[in-house]
């Protein structure tokens, strides 16, 4: 159980769902040739669930003293596991996962692939270590990082398969995934301030300069509206634009019931909290809101299958 909360199991199991999805809930109900075999994609689900799975590691254990002020009921190193174990299991976890990358990548025939694996695995190294300490960047590391495991579906599975008959409908498919890699760090993005919000008494005691200590918790408060604002505006669109003008009414009402209703109540509730209790709150709707968000690619699936 230790070992699970260290890892933060739960993250994990829905940055796989999330990977296999896209693959099976979408690109494997259109009629386009995939790069990867099952068990291939298997490979990468787990290497980018193992590296996720480090960066979590590594990030336990430089936040003890943040955590036993904000969280004490999350830490775990010196509960348990020791700082030593810890740094083993790290280096085991990003061992395998960038080896699982250079598989991938000999496979498809791209070795210069696996450079991607080992970029992801140093960002989360220097996120931990020195990069969540600067205001604004390290909110900006975590999002883009989400959004990679989304784009490094189309880069292992279609574009490999790419060829000059092919080429426009694949480019239309990664186009989605690309989509969806913003959305995902549009929430994401939003969500890491929040965090920072709820996580200020331990940040500011450790010294650390995040949004909220820098310019104040309303102020900060106030940036996460602006961001949420706007990314309320940009799905609008896009649902108006690919959902609704294409008579996808189901998926319409779906992302008008999941996605936009929330980020409303979100955008109506962050102005009135107060309380840590409120800030985490409103990162659990976030959360949600990602969820649904992403789940959003099997209802368009059906949707379209429906409608044909």
């Amino acid at each position: 159980m230790k070992f699970l909360k260290l890892i933060r199991y739960k993250n994990l199991l829905m940055l796989a769902f999330m990977q296999l999805l896209f693959r099976y809930a979408f690109l494997k109900q259109q009629n386009i040739p995939l790069a990867l075999s099952d068990w291939q994609y298997g490979l990468l689900v787990l290497s980018t669930v193992l590296l996720a799975a480090a960066g979590y590691v590594i990030n336990n254990i430089y936040d003890v003293a943040t955590d036993t002020i904000n969280k004490p009921q999350d830490v775990v190193i010196g509960k348990g596991i020791s700082e030593t174990a810890a740094y083993n299991i790290y280096i085991g976890l990003n061992i395998t996962g960038v080896a699982l990358g250079f598989v991938l990548s000999n496979i498809i025939l791209r070795p210069g692939f696996a450079s991607l694996f080992i970029l992801i695995a140093s960002l989360l190294y220097f996120y931990a270590t020195t990069l969540k300490q600067i205001m604004i960047l390290g909110n900006f590391v975590v999002a883009l990082l989400l959004s990679v495991s989304v784009l490094i579906i189309g880069v292992f599975d279609l574009f490999p398969a790419v060829n000059s008959e092919n080429q426009a409908q694949m480019a239309s498919f990664f186009s989605i995934l690309t989509d969806y890699a913003l959305f995902a760090f549009m929430i994401n993005f939003i969500r890491e301030i929040v965090k920072d919000i709820e996580d200020v008494n331990g940040d500011y005691n450790q010294g650390m300069n995040t949004l909220p200590i820098a310019i104040g918790i309303s102020r900060a408060a106030k940036i996460a509206v602006g961001f949420a604002v706007i990314a309320f505006i940009l799905c609008l669109l896009y649902i108006n634009l690919y959902f609704f003008q294409n008579n996808l009414f189901i998926a319409t009402f779906y992302a008008f019931a999941f996605v936009l209703a929330p980020l409303l109540y979100f955008i109506v509730k962050i102005v009135s909290a107060k309380s840590n209790k409120d800030y985490h709150h409103l990162s659990t709707v976030l959360k949600l809101i990602l969820f649904f968000g992403i789940l959003s690619i099997l209802v368009i699936t059906l949707n379209i299958k429906y409608n044909a």
